[in-house]
């Protein structure tokens, strides 16, 4: 709980450095808006595995503010839901059926004898070193016949008609991801878990992709309403994301990074730029 307070933001204690998004307040809030866009995302659903509803043992890796965890528990209230994060900054009145801890997921497992029915991973971009390691430590530490799942981004923007290009938005995201990969942190796991979950040795892997716009410019009217929490979420977001890897691992001073992050939302803001990402949801089954 002796956390890290710098540049006006605050960051998590244990293993001190090792996640460089803040866990404050106004952290908490975007995560738990980014949690109502993924179920916007996915049609109301929390997970897209072919999951039985006597599911027992579940584990929700970095679970942020815990949102998911619960909701999961809620909806399956036989289940033990298990959720850990770095920071304790989940709510202690929970669903009787959800533990949360502190723990670096990284590091080796302690959760007892007992393996996991389901393993659940959302948006660890930047926040694992080594995804090929933990995806197997996940089917070591499932059940044969359980299933797990990562939800994640490819971070670079894009769009089909040129117009992110020479932007302020695309000179953020080229600032930012360099220095997140020179910290060891894999910014992009989207379109690389199905690999990794091949090579991990799961079966009956299903993999959908999803657009993400930024902003609300689409026509469609689905697309229109993820462009639009996108943007909402990274108005703060592009701060969270930007102010301690640039200030830490880049050279660049406080004000310079809010400089960027200003023009940044401008451009999130402009209807005639067109920027999107995509979005990954794979999961397999370990053989039984």
């Amino acid at each position: 709980m002796d956390y890290r307070n710098e540049n006006g933001r605050r960051y998590h204690a244990y293993r001190d450095g090792r996640y460089l998004i803040p866990n404050d307040e106004e952290e908490k809030e975007r995560l738990d808006m980014m949690h109502e866009m993924m179920l916007t995302l996915m049609r109301r659903k929390l997970f897209l595995a072919p999951l039985e509803d006597s599911v027992g043992r579940v584990l929700d890796l970095g679970t942020g503010t815990g949102v998911w965890a619960m909701d999961f528990a809620d909806q399956f209230p036989h289940a033990e839901v298990w959720g850990n994060d770095l920071s304790p900054i989940q709510p202690t009145y929970v669903p009787p059926n959800v533990k949360f801890i502190v723990d670096d997921f990284e590091d080796e497992w302690a959760y007892g004898d007992q393996k996991f029915d389901f393993i659940h991973a959302r948006y660890l971009a930047v926040s694992v070193k080594d995804f090929a390691k933990l995806i197997r430590r996940c089917y070591e530490n499932t059940v044969p016949g359980g299933w797990v799942e990562f939800q994640d981004w490819d971070c670079v923007i894009y769009s089909e008609d040129g117009s992110t290009e020479g932007t302020s938005i695309k000179q953020y995201y080229e600032a930012v991801l360099p220095i997140m990969r020179q910290t060891g942190v894999e910014p992009g796991p989207g379109p690389k878990l199905e690999g990794w979950f091949r090579d991990a040795g799961f079966e009956d892997i299903h993999v959908e992709k999803f657009l993400m716009p930024m902003g609300a410019w689409p026509k469609d009217k689905r697309l229109k309403t993820l462009g639009a929490w996108n943007l909402v979420t990274a108005q703060s977001g592009f701060e969270a994301s930007a102010i301690a890897p640039l200030t830490r691992h880049g050279g660049w001073s406080k004000e310079e990074v809010k400089i960027l992050v200003a023009k940044t939302i401008n451009d999130a803001r402009n209807p005639d730029i067109h920027g999107l990402f995509d979005f990954y949801v794979v999961y397999g089954r370990k053989p039984r």
